[in-house]
């Protein structure tokens, strides 16, 4: 587990100041030899680029058998999928949020449990609004276990622009919901797939907060 990264302190996520520094030098450079229209145009990319690497501290309080939604942006579906061909191996709801590029990138755990696998599956491209990135693009999938024994799994997917997912922990770690783990640069969407007894209680365009904004209930 990446404590730096989970427990940031900075209002920014690390993962950005790369891109603010290069930033900054070329918004200098452009002042200091008189073009002005660049400096502009530099200074607002810069100012962009801080405002897509926002990493707001978030707080809540919730019991055990609440599910949190793992990233900000909208409820794009929620399906009902009733047979067994899904990363969950029963019937389930797969709960889709799609981030825009105007949205908070860091993802946050969905519920208390511990991580059971990790894996990386490098893909496409496509616009993440898209059913085909789901099963194409390039994606993270983490799988989790409640105290409960209820297995719980959500990818990371990257989108149009997107070219990195980044994650912070790993298998065999203890999370908690709401907590940091990872963020996917530039546009992209979550899918989330929850035991079909779990009381949805997210509704389709609804707008939502990762670790805030409560998206279900398990059994």
């Amino acid at each position: 587990m990446d404590e730096s990264r989970i427990k940031n302190k900075w209002p920014i996520a690390k993962e950005g100041f790369p891109f603010l520094i290069i930033g900054c030098v070329l918004t200098l450079l452009f002042y200091f030899v008189g073009i002005l229209f660049l400096t502009t145009l530099s200074a607002i990319t810069t100012l962009f680029i801080a405002f897509f690497f926002r990493d707001p501290e978030r707080n809540n309080h919730v019991s055990e058998k609440t599910v949190v939604a793992p990233a900000d942006g909208r409820i794009l579906k929620i399906h009902h999928l009733e047979d067994k061909k899904n990363p969950l191996g029963q019937p389930a709801f797969k709960v889709s949020i799609f981030m825009t590029v105007f949205n908070v990138h860091v993802n946050r755990i969905p519920v208390e449990s511990v991580i059971k696998d990790i894996t990386y599956n490098p893909g496409k491209f496509f616009s993440a609004n898209l059913d085909k990135a789901s099963e194409l693009n390039e994606n993270n999938r983490i799988t989790l276990e409640t105290r409960d024994a209820h297995k719980v799994v959500f990818i990371q997917i990257a989108g149009l622009i997107a070219r990195r997912i980044v994650c912070w922990v790993k298998a065999g770690e203890r999370v908690t919901a709401g907590q940091r783990f990872g963020l996917i640069r530039f546009g992209s969407r979550i899918d989330i797939y929850l035991p079909d007894d779990t009381q949805i209680t997210a509704q389709i365009n609804q707008k939502v907060r990762a670790g805030q904004t409560v998206i279900g209930y398990l059994s």
